[in-house]
């Protein structure tokens, strides 16, 4: 039976990811000396994950629509404001990413308790999050790129790039999508499967 790797995202709005892609590029000045230390995010990529859900069947991913839809029809669109730049998980000495977070939440914080709850993710799923730097009280974030240790181990610590950069973007998130990430030699392909408004109007 066919697998699907499935997890649920806030997508951006256009505008907000042209101006994420012009901070990715900016960045990656910083890495000139050693470009093959990490792997970028593709435009089309750039994402906030709620949850991670794993591989699952077809009848699966019928009853993940009906689940989440039930949530998000209780929610209402909510400001996300992006304000830094920074190596992820917020470690300058092992970070495992370069990341855009954003201020937390009320909105966004009940949004993704109530679609963990809902979904009743297993334990290996909670190991799944907290292995992508998910910890419970984290900041909503944008990965723009991911290092490879071994090549970031190379540079001298008084060498590595200094990423901690303010920035103001902000944007209403009025939907949620399941997703279905495929991963490819080239890096993941995302897939939006089902879009979900947020519809409560409260």
């Amino acid at each position: 039976m066919q697998k699907h790797r499935i997890f649920i995202a806030i997508n951006l709005p256009e505008n907000i990811r042209n101006r994420l892609v012009r901070e990715q590029e900016e960045t990656k000045k910083l890495f000139e000396s050693s470009p093959e230390v990490v792997r970028w995010t593709k435009a089309d990529n750039l994402h906030i994950t709620l949850e991670f859900i794993g591989y699952v069947n077809n009848d699966d991913i019928m009853e993940i629509f009906n689940i989440a839809k039930r949530v998000t029809s209780k929610k209402a669109p909510f400001l996300v404001n992006l304000n830094k730049i920074c190596y992820g998980p917020l470690d300058k000495k092992n970070p495992r990413m370069v990341w855009v977070i954003g201020e937390k939440s009320k909105e966004f914080a009940s949004l993704r308790d109530d679609l963990e709850e809902a979904l009743s993710l297993s334990p290996e799923n909670r190991q799944n999050l907290l292995a992508e730097g998910r910890e419970r009280k984290f900041s909503p974030h944008i990965t723009l790129g991911r290092i490879r240790q071994w090549e970031w181990k190379r540079i001298e610590p008084e060498e590595r790039p200094i990423i901690d950069k303010e920035i103001n973007m902000n944007f209403e998130a009025n939907s949620v999508e399941v997703m279905e990430s495929q991963l490819k030699r080239g890096g993941p392909e995302y897939t939006v499967l089902e879009s979900l408004p947020l519809t409560n109007k409260l």
